[in-house]
């Protein structure tokens, strides 16, 4: 029987959908205006693609959602849940008080209850004191009734859960099943601070995860599908809705993770350089082996640091709908502002009033869109100008991307690749596929599960050998768990950094796993 994939994926500027058949080949594609509340948008991509395709909706078997929900609920501090930050680290990490460094306003609408609790580990795995089980206890019954997610992090956790996961069974205990609990161990790796940040992160938008998967679910059966639904991860890959609502910090930049397995798709290559040009910004980011490089450095949302995984991206203020200013004296601005998903309405080439990139790219003939009549009365030597400064543009975020100075392939992806030439500084070819408008949300249509596992081992007691394979049945377990097929499974990562600074061949492994959807 012939089966069905829809995928969608919210940008900031617009919503894409595709609708997928059982070889991955591209049915119907539409593109939305992304709504203020996000959920519009994705009902309405929804429904046009669906509509568009004449498909009978009982043959969708998969629906994939990439969505900025949680993102956006961080940055605009909404629809928070109210939540109980615990740590598990006195006396040794009384110093430094949780939501250090976190922005302010943040804090005030996080950090309502904060407990430190004895505890906690060396980094090699010794207890530094007894957990103070009698305080979590008393902690329990302080906040029932008043939080619907816990925050749990221990120092050293990486290297030994114990702690915490004795924390979260005395949470359960008191306040029932129903309450969220995150654990720092399997959300950062090992710096305790940010971390600690990222499991308060996560712990805030469980709310927004299950509200937003509810509502996905929903307006599928609407449409009469009764599909198998998976969110998108931010390192390319998907999870089940389970997984992602126990998870749903590891969302937060799937969209251009989406465009660059698309854009990998869609050319059929394994490394490369994806310039993903939306309606506000460009994204550019590198693939390795059909993946996203993921980033080294902490990472910051909504001004908390944090080191979670997260995708190595260089984002530059230039979209579709970057507003170009010209002054009389010949010189210019570009954007850093864009009228974003108003395009259609604002763009001269639509008889709006204000001049954008699209309307540069039109009026030099480099893209045909719109009214070109409208632009001709534009200085053409000064567009020129203009023109050739946002190539500049691109080509410094590519050069800023790259690990060395050869010639790379770059793929041109997303709404507005339409502006850019193909030849550019650095590129050994630069290719636009076709369909490269919606990759992200073919991105998100086609991508695997995976699991990941960090963890330090002692190799002195362990052995490399046995760390290797004991951290990638880990890798597997967590990708079946999040509805990967356990006899497609594949190690796509591996990589153990040796720590100089702890004694006992003290290494961190971290592994990737990734296998074919259930």
């Amino acid at each position: 029987m012939e089966t069905y994939r829809i995928g969608i994926d919210v940008g900031g500027t617009h919503t894409d959908a595709v609708l997928l058949d059982e070889h991955n080949q591209v049915v119907a594609e539409t593109k939305s205006s992304t709504t203020k509340d996000v959920t519009t948008g994705i009902y309405a991509a929804m429904h046009k693609v669906i509509t568009e395709a004449k498909v009978d909706t009982k043959k969708i078997r998969y629906a994939m959602l990439g969505t900025t929900h949680c993102t956006n609920a961080i940055v605009e501090r909404k629809g928070l849940n109210e939540i109980a930050v615990v740590r598990i680290g006195a006396p040794a990490t009384l110093a430094v008080k949780p939501l250090t460094g976190v922005p302010e306003d943040l804090r005030d609408v996080l950090g309502k209850y904060v407990y430190l609790v004895r505890g906690g580990h060396e980094f090699d795995g010794r207890e530094i004191v007894h957990l103070d089980e009698a305080h979590l206890y008393k902690i329990a019954e302080e906040i029932k009734g008043k939080v619907s997610s816990v925050a749990i992090t221990s120092v050293f956790s990486p290297v030994s859960r114990e702690h915490e996961e004795r924390a979260r069974d005395i949470f359960t205990e008191v306040l029932g099943s129903e309450i969220a609990i995150s654990l720092s161990s399997e959300i950062g790796s090992v710096g305790l601070l940010e971390r600690e940040n990222a499991t308060i992160l996560n712990a805030s938008v469980v709310n927004v995860a299950k509200t937003t998967a509810q509502g996905f679910i929903q307006a599928l059966k609407n449409e009469g599908i009764e599909a198998n639904v998976f969110f998108g991860q931010n390192d390319g890959t998907l999870m089940s809705i389970d997984y992602a609502v126990t998870y749903p910090i590891f969302t937060v930049a799937c969209g251009p993770t989406n465009s660059l397995r698309g854009a990998s798709y869609l050319t059929d290559l394994k490394d490369a350089i994806v310039v993903d040009v939306g309606g506000t910004t460009s994204d550019v980011g590198i693939l390795v082996n059909s993946f996203p490089r993921e980033s080294s450095l902490a990472v910051e949302i909504g001004g908390a640091r944090t080191n979670f995984r997260m995708p190595d991206l260089v984002s530059i203020g230039l979209g579709g709908g970057t507003i170009v200013r010209l002054k009389d004296n010949g010189e210019f601005t570009i954007g850093p502002d864009s009228v974003g998903y108003r395009l259609p309405e604002k763009a001269l080439i639509f008889g709006g009033d204000t001049l954008t990139t699209t309307d540069v790219a039109v009026a030099l003939g480099k893209a045909e869109l719109g009214d070109p009549s409208k632009v001709a009365h534009l200085d053409k030597e000064l567009l020129e100008k203009v023109y050739g400064k946002m190539v500049e543009m691109v080509e410094e975020a590519i050069d800023k991307i790259k690990t060395s100075a050869d010639p790379i392939p770059v793929i041109l992806v997303g709404g507005g690749s339409i502006l850019f030439p193909t030849e550019l500084k650095g590129a050994s070819q630069v290719i636009r596929p076709e369909h490269s408008g919606v990759a992200n949300a073919i991105g998100s249509a086609i991508s695997q599960v995976s699991g990941q596992i960090e963890k330090i081992y002692l190799l002195d007691e362990v052995g490399r050998e046995n760390a290797l394979e004991q951290a990638k049945e880990e890798a597997k377990a967590e990708a079946v768990n999040a509805g990967a097929d356990k006899d497609s499974l594949v190690i796509v990562d591996i990589e153990d950094v040796p720590l100089a600074y702890l004694p006992g061949n003290a290494t961190r492994v971290r592994v990737k796993a990734s296998g074919a959807l259930q």
